[in-house]
């Protein structure tokens, strides 16, 4: 008996710890460093598909600075080309330069008409926006997080995200409205390591769940981290220029 105790103790001490399972907290930060790192450039493209069958594709450069400071500057269509957005804390503006001046926008309203909204594509702090559980996945290999809206300023009340466990890469995401409504649906693809052994989804599908006809497409061209983002970048007196 002694004996088969001391084997016993010996293999559970070599048996390794099984790791603990991430927090909604851990799950949501790992989300924030892989959407929103602190500063980067990239050129990108979001295509919308409507309802009638027409498409547009927005070109664009973005860059974001400290301080969850943002700004885009679009260079095509024809139609837009010279406009921009900021973002500087809570407060945003689009640039219209026919009229020469910034008009306040809100984290709701459509980026340029298509499916995403402003805070999709210029404010991702969801560590700071939303608070997470995490629940039971029916997709294999994904931790599940239900998220709820700390205010009524945020992009939506209430999110459903779906992150990989080797990596906690997002794979889709289910975005609803103050009525338990889904508003939009979201997949994410093409994960690419852009800079530095930084890796995300390269291709953001965002689907109109209202309206089926309709989705809109964010590719990311290019990417760098760590740029050079000056604070006067990112002020109304700068816009235009």
């Amino acid at each position: 008996m002694r004996a088969f105790t001391l084997a016993l103790m010996t293999l559970l001490a070599a048996t390794p710890a099984l790791a603990a399972e991430p927090t909604a907290e851990e799950l949501l930060a790992k989300y924030d460093a892989v959407m929103g790192p602190k500063t980067f450039e990239t050129e990108s493209e979001m295509t919308a598909y409507r309802e009638d069958g027409s498409s547009r594709t927005y070109v664009m450069k973005m860059l974001r600075g400290e301080d969850d400071k943002f700004r885009v500057w679009f260079k095509g269509p024809a139609s837009v080309k010279g406009q921009e957005m900021l973002r500087s804390g809570d407060n945003m503006w689009v640039y219209l330069p026919n009229l020469k001046r910034a008009t306040r926008i809100a984290n709701r309203d459509s980026f340029q008409g298509g499916d995403f909204n402003n805070a999709d594509v210029m404010r991702v702090n969801y560590t700071k926006d939303y608070t997470g559980k995490v629940v039971a996945s029916e997709v294999p290999d994904t931790y599940a997080l239900e998220l709820k809206a700390k205010n009524a300023e945020t992009a939506y009340d209430a999110i459903k995200l779906w992150l990989r466990k080797k990596d906690g890469m997002p794979v889709k995401g289910e975005y609803y409205g103050t009525s338990g409504q889904m508003l939009r649906s979201a997949e994410f693809t093409g994960y690419t390591e852009f800079d530095k052994g930084y890796t995300r989804p390269a291709k953001v599908v965002m689907r109109n769940e209202l309206v089926k006809a309709r989705r809109s497409e964010l590719v990311l061209k290019t990417m760098k981290l760590n740029v050079e983002a000056p604070a006067q970048r990112f002020t109304q007196t700068d816009l235009g220029r």
